[in-house]
């Protein structure tokens, strides 16, 4: 087995120098480095953000503006015969959205990037949320009915905008795939380490990795995620509207509790995250790319705006007008990053457990000790700290879990876009799943995978250097779209509106209402 890993951990020993030379370039050029503030901001950096910032500016903040009519649509009642409504839609995309990156993307970045850090994902995830729009509703635009369900997404909007050629779809799709095989791995092993952490709290002994009671969770889990994910999307989406409004009201009031306790170190946050953004050694000193980079990278990892892996979740979901599950993207990433991400920045700025001599453990991969460390400072000495790690680690578990079924599901849509045959889709299923068991027996025996981890930030950064030019292709599509919503004439979406002759669904649709 040993042979085995180390075999894999060689072939993919390019990964990690990859994926940081794409998310650093041009800034690891000398020439480029040194030219004042400029030289601290990647390409990486100046897309996502500088893309969020004009289509905010195009859309005249709808992130905004409609933010109010976005809750609304969330929360009306919808009997749906084809797809899923709305708000079943949002819990399948914040399945993924809300996942360990919450927890381990905040603390990784502040680790790195200091407190700074925090303002800067936060900057990330308001522009983001006009990108999450976009690409949402290039979602719906451009879905295709299956039977009782819709499918759709980067792949197939994809192909739709730029010149309707199967390669490209295919490309997206196998891009996407193994993005999602790269990433289950970890999302495995994080639910199974989980479990075992509360089992360790409940029985107030420590249990060994590679004891009963850890593969029997480990099959237990596997279980669990195959029969859910082999039910297809309507039997995920039944889950994930169940698991979604637990784990994050179980996350936001445990933290908000820890908070209040805490209540006077509430001044030092604020003053940490705000001086560490903006004070003058950071700017225009090499801190301040270090802690941009971290705030927009990590923020990334959390919300994936801008990656178009959320789209094949808008693509699902039986809306009125393309532009209604673009505002619930939207509000996703708001949910995501500037609530449950703030929330868990609170706990590890607050208990100033990052800095110090100890600080280099905290640049390991491994997370979420660092965090319930975090925890343990905020509730010292006390059975309270036994309840609050408990609760911490449901969440991220339950993060996990719903983030695993997440990535299965879409793989799913994806591959629908390569062939539609039930055998096939039941390939990438078993592929999917297969990954993430592999992860789990890795991490189980004590060895380490990390060079196939690291293509989860490689992942990243292609999907985002592949659908960002893309939603800039499809983004008239997008502006038409929203001045139509915006007008409420009552009048049906279609091609004509879009200014194209292929958006077929909706062509359909206004046809069958005539």
């Amino acid at each position: 087995m040993e042979a085995v890993i180390s075999m894999i951990n060689n072939i993919f020993a390019f990964v990690g120098p990859l994926s940081d030379f794409l998310w650093d370039f041009p800034t690891n050029f000398e020439w480029y480095a040194n030219i004042p503030i400029l030289g601290n901001l990647s390409l990486a950096i100046i897309v996502l953000v500088g893309s969020g910032l004009y289509f905010s500016f195009r859309l005249g903040f709808m992130q905004v503006t409609h933010f109010k009519k976005g809750v609304k649509i969330l929360t009306e009642k919808r009997s749906v015969k084809t797809g899923i409504s709305p708000l079943a839609a949002f819990f399948l995309s914040t399945a993924m959205r809300v996942g360990p990156g919450n927890i381990l993307g905040v603390t990784g970045a502040i680790a790195v990037g200091g407190p700074g850090a925090l303002f800067w994902m936060w900057v990330s995830a308001f522009f983001g949320m006009a990108t999450a729009y976009m690409e949402a509703t290039l979602a719906q635009i451009f879905k295709e009915k299956k039977g009782d369900e819709y499918i759709g997404g980067l792949p197939f909007y994809g192909r739709k905008l730029l010149g309707n050629k199967v390669w490209i779809g295919v490309a997206l799709s196998v891009l996407y795939i193994l993005y999602a095989l790269c990433c289950l791995p970890a999302q495995g092993f994080n639910v199974v380490s989980s479990i075992g952490r509360m089992g360790e709290i409940v029985t107030g002994t420590t249990i060994d990795s590679q004891s009963i009671f850890y593969y029997a969770v480990s099959v237990i889990v596997v279980v669990c995620v195959a029969v859910i994910a082999f039910g297809g999307i309507r039997k995920v989406t039944k889950m994930t509207d169940k698991m979604v409004p637990v784990m994050a009201v179980v996350y936001v009031l445990t933290v908000l509790v820890l908070i209040v306790v805490n209540f006077n170190r509430i001044p030092y946050f604020f003053a940490s995250v705000f001086g560490g953004a903006f004070s003058p050694d950071a700017f225009f000193g090499g801190v301040f790319g270090t802690v941009l980079a971290q705030g927009v990278k990590r923020g990334l990892m959390s919300n994936e705006a801008g990656q178009g892996t959320i789209t094949m979740s808008a693509a699902t979901a039986d809306a009125k007008h393309p532009c209604e599950q673009g505002m619930a993207a939207s509000i996703g990433v708001f949910l995501d990053t500037i609530v449950i991400c703030t929330l868990t920045g609170f706990v590890v700025v607050m208990a100033h457990c990052w800095t110090g001599p100890d600080a280099e453990a905290w640049m390991a991969m491994d997370k979420l000790p660092k965090f319930t460390a975090s925890v343990a400072e905020m509730t010292p000495g006390t059975a309270f700290n036994s309840v609050i790690t408990f609760l911490v680690s449901l969440c991220f578990g339950l993060f996990a879990f719903t983030t695993a079924l997440g990535m299965v599901s879409f793989s799913e849509i994806a591959a629908n876009r390569i062939k539609k045959s039930e055998p096939f889709i039941n390939v990438i299923r078993g592929l999917a799943l297969l990954t993430m068991a592999f992860g789990i027996v890795c991490n189980l025996a004590g060895l380490e995978l990390g060079n196939l981890w690291a293509f989860s930030d490689l992942g990243n950064i292609l999907i985002v250097y592949a659908n960002v030019p893309i939603l800039y292709v499809g983004s008239r599509c997008v502006f038409r779209a929203t001045k139509h919503y915006k007008k409420q004439d009552g009048t049906p979406f279609t091609s004509k509106v879009a200014g194209r002759d292929d958006c077929d669904f909706w062509d359909e649709k206004a046809r069958r209402k005539e």
